[in-house]
Parts: C-alpha cells; structure tokens; sequence
C-alpha cells in the first residue's frame, strides 16, 4: 500500500509535468512573434520542469 506522502509526490511530480508540457507546446508561439529570447527561456524552463517530474515521479515509485 502506498502511503500519502507517496501519492502526494506523485501527484506533485504529475502536475509539474503538466506545467512543463504546457510551456513546451506555447513556445512557438514566442517564436513566431519575434520574441526568440522568451521562447528559448521557455523551452529551457519546460525542461527544467520536466526533470524534476522525473525526478519526483522516480523517488515516489522507490519507496
């Protein structure tokens, strides 16, 4: 059985990666408009993001 804490962090780890998605698929919208800088700083948060879903996703299933 798992315990709460357990849930609760993947729960966490899934909303992170939804985040992460969510700025992965609005990034272009910043390169269309010109604005390469917000898009790449973007892309570089959804990937930030999308590590530490994986990591929070990881270290729930361990226990």
């Amino acid at each position: 059985m798992t315990s709460p804490r357990d849930r609760r962090e993947r729960l966490v780890a899934l909303l992170v990666a939804g985040i992460a998605v969510v700025l992965l698929v609005s990034s272009p919208t910043w390169f269309a408009s010109d604005q390469t800088v917000v898009g790449v700083a973007q892309l570089f948060l959804a990937a930030v993001l999308a590590g530490v879903a994986v990591f929070l996703y990881r270290r729930a299933q361990r226990r």
